[in-house]
């Protein structure tokens, strides 16, 4: 079974040649990340699991130095899923703060949740077990088996899949989305030894995020350049501009960040009257007040006040 060709009018590659490849390539990026491995926190071996997953959800859309500050506070109140299931999930949204994507401090909350009821408030070592997590899909499953149990799994987030598409595709950028087929190459390229492949999955990540950057890779600091078939090509522009961020100012997310704002400040329920007056557009922000109720994000009390959830078996 042969693979996707590596550049248009190139030869498809075999799976064995795609491991062997990876056999190539193994040695370079883990010397290279021995050395230039970047001290984060839920690298540290006192992070343990729930660190690590802790530390995936904040870090998804999210870059390091924004989750640094929340991440250590959040630790430091929510040691363990018990301590942040015991909370209701108003407080999760609470100390979440301006990470954005606020409905992943729900997940995490829920995920929580239901590790203290399935687990014994021990994060699962299985990774069907993680994937069966409320709000842990493929990518977030396979990283914590990786990162904080050291298993062999493919894991790929953009940094990874962006070596990948470079280094062994020829291409300057991924698909949009995960593809089976780079699902397929992530497998091919993993590691037999299963510490060797939790290495490996870190190292391909923060090559990703410290050289092998979108808009201006550094190959002269690559440890691969050597062998990177899209820099080997003269790297060719042929997959268009990275993608750009979605606007932000004036969006229904913003005015949805300056309502949760306000009821996050509250220490109890927020009338309506405050919460108009954050945004003038009065359809705009109705829709986007409407959105977070809907999200689970905040609760409607009579009387046209709003709080953040309280969660089930809570009081009113």
């Amino acid at each position: 079974m042969t693979s996707t060709p590596a550049a248009t009018g190139a030869a498809p590659v075999t799976a064995a040649e795609e491991a062997a490849q990876g056999a190539r390539l193994h040695g370079p990026v883990t010397d290279w990340f021995d050395e230039h491995a970047r001290d984060l926190p839920w690298r540290r071996p006192e992070a343990g699991a729930w660190g690590v997953m802790v530390s995936e959800f904040m870090l998804q859309q999210t870059p390091v130095s924004r989750v640094l500050p929340v991440y250590e506070q959040w630790l430091v109140r929510w040691p363990r899923p018990a301590d942040l299931a015991a909370e209701p999930p108003g407080e999760a949204v609470r100390a979440w703060g301006r990470l954005g994507y606020p409905r992943r401090a729900l997940r995490l909350h829920a995920a929580a949740s239901a590790i203290q009821e399935r687990h014994g408030g021990d994060v699962p070592r299985e990774h069907a077990q993680l994937l069966a997590l409320p709000g842990v899909g493929e990518y977030t499953a396979a990283a914590v088996a990786s990162f904080a149990y050291g298993q062999r799994h493919a894991v790929l987030d953009t940094n990874v899949r962006r070596v990948f598409a470079r280094a062994v595709g020829g291409r300057q950028y991924p698909p949009n989305a995960t593809t089976a087929a780079e699902r397929k190459l992530a497998r091919a390229l993993l590691p037999e030894d299963e510490p060797l492949a939790a290495k490996w999955a870190a190292a391909t990540m923060e090559l990703g995020a410290l050289v092998c950057t979108a808009r201006s890779p550094e190959c002269v600091r690559c440890p691969i350049s050597s062998q990177c078939t899209w820099r080997l090509a003269g790297s060719p522009a042929h997959d268009g501009p990275p993608r750009r961020g979605q606007t932000y100012a004036g969006t229904d997310r913003q005015v949805r960040g300056k309502l949760l704002a306000v009821l996050r400040e509250a220490v109890g329920p927020v009338p309506q009257a405050v919460l108009d007056a954050v945004w003038d557009e009065p359809v705009q922000r109705a829709r986007a007040l409407d959105g977070l109720v809907a999200d689970g994000l905040v609760e409607p009390l009579a009387g046209g006040q709003y709080r953040l959830p309280l969660g089930r078996g809570a009081s009113s």
